[in-house]
């Protein structure tokens, strides 16, 4: 399922003219690196993201899904960002995605 939640992602971010850099999950959730323009409206991309992916995920994976997952809600409300610069660089965003715990799937 992550696999697939990075094509998803990666796709949605090309529809909003940025690159997916990086990507991370865990069984309760999930890092996105997305290098983009600082204009963007980052609360509507995110409510893309979530909404196109909890789509298809129900879709392709139904079968799977209905033995763990009976809520109405796919993802939660709640998000982070972080933007690069500052106290958090690059570098210690990209590290801190590669260093999650990696799930056996």
């Amino acid at each position: 399922m992550l696999h697939r939640l990075r094509e998803i992602f990666a796709n949605c971010c090309v529809k909003w003219r940025c690159a997916l850099v990086e990507f991370g999950g865990e069984s309760d959730h999930v890092q996105l690196l997305i290098d983009g323009h600082p204009s963007m409206n980052l609360a509507r991309m995110i409510g893309n993201l979530k909404t196109v992916s909890a789509r298809l995920i129900r879709k392709e994976f139904k079968q799977h899904l209905s033995k763990y997952f009976w809520k109405v809600r796919f993802w939660n409300n709640a998000y982070a960002l972080v933007s690069a610069g500052g106290h958090a660089n690059i570098e210690t965003l990209l590290a801190y995605i590669q260093d999650q715990e990696k799930p056996s799937c």
